[in-house]
């Protein structure tokens, strides 16, 4: 397919300590953050000026709209951007992520013995001093124009990335999830109580599980390395069809402990039923919720849309092993 109209959607160019940030090393380690990623929104830029395409940068807080007559979504930001880009996207355009700002293996070593042990001893939870992990992202600035090329070319295919449709009471969400959900009570401290199984076509394939816990988390292969990683899951290959569930810290687990974490096959959904007075799905985050009450039935699938997604090769070199 010949790709000639692009949407470049960018993070927001913020990244700014607040006053009470006076140490100096905090403030160039921000300020060089802030550089780096305009400087990286400016190369791109650059770069697209030189190729026969049409393009639009918007930043990705300004858009709400489904994203529709273009060829290609480009993202340059980290992982987050490319999540919110991929809620108002359908099966169709493919997305390309430019990490803006990774990690750089010469500043490993300062940070973990300088600036970390400043940022944790003195300005813990102020602000994030993370750069951006860039999971799913196949650029960055040192092989942007090689791997647009590459695309625009036709040398190198989009991956289809699963996606987690949710319905409430038979009524489909209108958002899907590229990482992960989690089915809890809005108040953390308080008790999360439900019910699920897991069915293909309509017919059991598992007992009922009765929990009481703080919330079910409901991952794709994109997402398991992330939250389900940390929560004591396993990594899936990318390119699975599969959904990987986890019930966050349920009590009395060894009565169900064979039933709170498992697999939902492409062909199978997992239907849960809510039984406390409130309730949220959150979707890729907290951005994104909606509510739900006593009695109301959770459908989770991975029927929904996939995304396309150029990924890095080393994501598809792992899924070959």
């Amino acid at each position: 397919m010949s790709m000639k109209r692009l949407l470049l959607l960018l993070k927001p160019f913020a990244v700014s300590p607040q006053p009470s940030h006076t140490h100096p090393q905090v403030l160039h380690f921000l300020n060089n953050r802030h550089k780096v990623h305009h400087d990286s929104i400016n190369f791109c830029q650059e770069i697209l000026r030189k190729k026969s395409v049409e393009w639009k940068a918007v930043l990705r807080n300004n858009l709400t709209e489904p994203i529709n007559d273009v060829d290609l979504v480009v993202t340059i930001g980290g992982d987050g951007t490319l999540l919110q880009a991929s809620h108002l996207m359908d099966d169709k355009i493919p997305v390309l992520g430019v990490n803006s700002d990774p990690t750089r293996i010469d500043e490993v070593y300062i940070n973990s013995v300088v600036l970390v042990l400043i940022l944790v001893e003195q300005f813990s939870g102020e602000f994030d001093a993370t750069r951006s992990t860039g999971h799913l992202c196949a650029a960055t600035v040192e092989n942007f124009e090689q791997v647009l090329d590459d695309i625009l070319e036709g040398q190198i295919i989009s991956s289809e990335l699963t996606r987690i449709m949710i319905s409430v009471n038979a009524l489909r969400l209108s958002t899907y999830a590229l990482n992960d959900i989690l089915v809890a009570h809005p108040c953390p401290a308080s008790l999360s109580r439900f019910s699920f199984r897991i069915t293909k076509d309509d017919r059991p394939c598992s007992r009922l599980v009765n929990c009481r816990s703080s919330g079910l988390r409901v991952s794709t292969a994109a997402g398991s390395t992330a939250a389900m990683h940390s929560a004591g899951g396993f990594p899936m290959p990318i390119l699975s069809r599969e959904l990987q569930y986890m019930v966050r810290e349920p009590i009395s687990p060894m009565a169900v402990s064979d039933f709170t974490h498992g697999l939902i096959k492409h062909d199978q959904k997992m239907s849960a039923t809510w039984t406390c007075r409130k309730g949220v799905i959150y979707i890729d985050g907290s951005h994104i919720n909606f509510t739900i009450q006593d009695g109301d039935i959770v459908e989770i699938s991975s029927q929904a849309p996939s995304l396309k997604v150029f990924l890095p090769h080393h994501l598809l070199q792992l899924e070959k092993m």
